[in-house]
């Protein structure tokens, strides 16, 4: 299967195109730039082009597009799924969504913690044992995740840029968290890529972000 995925739950633009003869053509964003502002709407779609130069193909050679529905943040998510849905609606193609936290956490052979950012002091966790789902993610301040941690009596790779923001929090939990600078704490398109395969195709309009928690911005009243 050539799938095109991509991620914007974070201040990064993750895009990349997985051939069915598995090579991979990706855009990784270095570990610096979580910390940066976020410039999905000038960054995804030339990631996507060359992502999809790279890989040779043409638009009539894919057979899916996936996306990271998050948690994140709400304007990341809003462009990244928007973006999914006008690319799958104009070329046909199955839309497959997929786990932000679950992708952050793909590949580690130990027991991980996925942590973004949620600003406001919180975060949003999830636990993943190899590929399976041990705490679903949720959204809570970092002594609390940090709290449930202990209770569970086992240490963990804490990930992402909520685990480098509070990086004292979790290590003092007995966790391990890689260096600021390591690849690990950047949501990767090559896991939304094989994550993809995962999951079952949704109709587009069914494909939303998950936001688990209400918007930052709310509407004045008079």
């Amino acid at each position: 299967m050539n799938v095109l995925g991509f991620d914007t739950a974070t201040a990064a633009s993750a895009a990349c195109v997985l051939r069915d003869d598995g090579e991979a053509f990706e855009v990784e964003p270095p570990a610096a730039r979580m910390g940066e502002r976020p410039g999905h709407a000038a960054e995804l779609m030339p990631a996507v082009t060359r992502c999809m130069d790279g890989a040779g193909l043409g638009w009539d050679d894919l057979d899916a597009i996936a996306v990271g529905i998050g948690p994140g943040m709400f304007t990341g998510l809003r462009i990244g799924v928007a973006t999914a849905h006008g690319l799958a609606a104009a070329t046909e193609l199955e839309l497959r969504p997929v786990s932000s936290l679950a992708a952050l956490a793909h590949g580690a052979a130990i027991s991980t913690l996925a942590v973004i950012d949620a600003r406001r002091d919180e975060v949003f966790a999830a636990l993943y044992q190899g590929e399976g789902e041990v705490w679903e993610p949720f959204v809570a301040a970092p002594e609390a995740v940090a709290d449930r941690l202990r209770e569970r009596g086992t240490g963990a790779l804490a990930v992402g840029d909520g685990a480098v923001r509070f990086r004292h929090v979790f290590e003092a939990a007995g966790a391990e968290v890689p260096d600021d600078g390591s690849s690990s704490h950047v949501v990767r398109g090559l896991s939304i890529c094989r994550l993809a395969a995962t999951v079952a195709p949704e109709p587009v309009e069914a494909v939303l972000p998950d936001y688990l928690r209400l918007p930052d911005a709310k509407p004045r009243t008079r």
